[in-house]
């Protein structure tokens, strides 16, 4: 059964209990997607496992996605920005929450992830492109239209907590204090407005 939910700011985890093709969330920006570098965090688990697309984070424009982060089918992660991906071998998901981050610079094209607070290989990648506005931010789908499309082979499935999203790259010691005391400027999970769609339960984790 379908149905659609406005919930304003506080603490919460999103949980979705079965792949859809019709279940996600979409994300309230603090400010417009104008973005020069980012640092997009979260924590995340998931039982899904073998040949599997996971959609972690989508932001979508009207032509085309301009931001994705995605577990591929080799179990490898990536980040996808203007339609163009970078790949990295990165320790799996579980059913454990991760502490999972990705950072991005224009001006140098340097690009990394950090899981538990551990930082990859840095990679260079869409040196000099701007990530535009206009766009939505949808969690628990990848959306093939503006905000549609869906594939339930794609969708995610598990818990999604503590999304935050800053305009700038965070310091290595500022992601590990991320889960402790630091809140994006774009997306504020504490204070950002959900909309949630089809089966996702939200979960108040002071409960």
């Amino acid at each position: 059964k379908q149905s659609c939910t406005l919930l304003e700011g506080g603490v919460r985890n999103l949980i979705s209990p079965q792949a859809t093709h019709f279940s996600y969330v979409e994300v309230t920006l603090q400010k417009p997607l104008s973005l020069m570098a980012f640092t997009l965090c979260m924590r995340v688990a998931t039982e899904l496992r073998g040949e599997r697309e996971i959609i972690l984070f989508a932001y979508r424009i009207p032509s085309h996605d301009e931001l994705n982060v995605w577990r591929e089918l080799d179990g490898r992660f990536s980040i996808y920005i203007g339609g163009e991906g970078v790949h990295f071998h990165i320790p799996e998901l579980s059913s454990m929450q991760t502490q999972l981050c990705v950072t991005w610079d224009s001006s140098s094209g340097a690009a990394a992830f950090f899981i538990n607070d551990k930082k990859s290989l840095t990679k260079i990648f869409k040196r000099g492109h701007i990530i535009r506005s206009e766009g939505r931010i949808v969690l628990g789908q990848d959306p093939d239209a503006f905000l549609g499309g869906f594939d339930v082979k794609q969708s995610f499935v598990g818990e999604i907590l503590d999304v935050n999203l800053w305009d700038y790259v965070l310091s290595d010691t500022e992601v590990q204090d991320t889960f402790v005391r630091k809140r994006g400027n774009v997306i504020d999970w504490e204070t950002t407005q959900l909309n949630i769609n089809g089966e996702v339960v939200v979960v108040d984790v002071q409960l």
